[in-house]
């Protein structure tokens, strides 16, 4: 008799088994994946690096002559000669001259009187030296002595008047040659030799400025003002000043800030400054605008950054410092000064830290960054 068949019961178990991994990496394969973190935001770094900083304060400055001279008529004529325009001159050359010949006659009339007032005098103090003696023989009166004697200060009266006559005539003679006070350039003539000039009128002849050297003047805050009185000892040490062009920035000239005004203008709030330049080039003339840059004094060896990456805050200044990890952290800071992109700071950054000059609008603390490959120089 055959033995009765035993059920395949492994076989179906380890079916099952199957199956159920079957379901079971199906369902892995379509298990969500976990989340990412953000992804690295682009950002252009900078070290923080040591350099010597000159500070500087900028203006808006006005050249103008060193000195400047408008000439004008002292007597009445008719203009003889006018200086060429646009021509140096030296300080003593003649400028303008006036028909001379009413006020030379005038000259020779005063000399006439003078002349016949000293013979006057002469005889008067002749006579009186005899009547003195006559008078101490007794042989004429006190009287006649005494009227001799005051015929001798009537007639010195008059010498003295014809002398002041006469010297006021020389000055007119004088006025009508009329030389240049300051040595200078000549500008365009106000009127043509021919007319008539009048004295003491405004309107002028020509005009001298003298251009080498040159002034630049301009206004300061007083709070700036201040900082440079500090620095300049009282204004006693010049300060090298530098002129700009306004158009493209090209320097102009160097010179030096000697001269302060003596008070600070009540309703600007500002103080009058006048820097000299040698201007040898003439490369500033009279009347010039320009960008005043004025130096006060050079930080050595202070940590610099590019001044894009200090970023302002309800709490002050901060900027992004990027660490080993590639991830960047808040850092407050405090700025010293800011010279054209270039900041000082004075703490909260070492030499060698990398901060984040542009990008950080995208950033916050401990966010991944990637290295822009074009700006990773700090140009100081």
């Amino acid at each position: 008799m055959a033995a009765p068949k035993r059920p395949r019961w492994g076989f179906i178990l380890l079916g099952v088994v199957l199956v159920v991994l079957v379901i079971w990496a199906v369902l892995a394969a379509h298990k969500p994946a976990k989340p990412k973190g953000p992804p690295p935001v682009p950002v252009t770094i900078a070290k923080v690096t040591l350099q010597d900083v000159p500070t500087s304060i900028t203006a808006l400055g006005a050249a103008q002559a060193w000195q400047g001279v408008l000439i004008n008529a002292q007597v009445s004529g008719k203009l003889l000669f006018v200086a060429p325009e646009g021509t140096d001159v030296a300080a003593g050359a003649l400028l303008a001259e006036i028909d001379s010949a009413p006020y030379r006659a005038a000259l020779t009339q005063a000399q006439g009187a003078l002349a016949r007032d000293r013979a006057l005098l002469l005889g008067a103090q002749v006579d009186l030296a005899r009547f003195q003696k006559l008078a101490a023989q007794d042989s004429i009166a006190r009287q006649q002595v005494d009227d001799e004697a005051a015929l001798v200060k009537q007639d010195e009266g008059l010498v003295l008047a014809d002398q002041g006559t006469v010297a006021a005539a020389q000055v007119n003679v004088n006025y009508c040659r009329i030389t240049s006070p300051v040595a200078g350039r000549v500008g365009v003539r106000l009127i043509d030799p021919g007319n008539i000039v009048t004295a003491n009128s405004t309107s002028g002849i020509i005009s001298v400025n003298q251009v080498t050297p040159i002034a630049v003047t301009f206004t300061v805050p007083q709070g700036d003002f201040q900082k440079l009185a500090d620095v300049s000892n009282g204004f006693t040490r010049p300060l090298p000043t530098q002129a700009l062009s306004q158009e493209t920035g090209e320097p102009l000239g160097d010179g030096e800030l000697t001269i302060a005004d003596n008070h600070v203008d009540a309703t600007t709030g500002t103080v009058a400054l006048k820097a000299r330049f040698p201007n040898a080039d003439r490369r500033l003339w009279p009347g010039q605008f320009v960008n005043v840059k004025l130096t006060m004094q050079t930080l050595s060896q202070v940590p610099t950054i590019p001044a894009a990456a200090v970023n302002q805050g309800p709490n002050g200044a901060y900027v992004y410092v990027v660490g080993p990890d590639s991830k960047v952290a808040l850092r407050p800071v405090t700025v010293e000064t800011t010279q054209d992109t270039t900041a000082v700071i004075k703490s909260g950054l070492k030499p060698g830290e990398t901060v984040v000059t542009d990008g950080q609008m995208s950033l916050r603390p401990n966010a991944p960054v990637s290295i822009h490959p074009a700006n990773t120089k700090h140009a100081s």
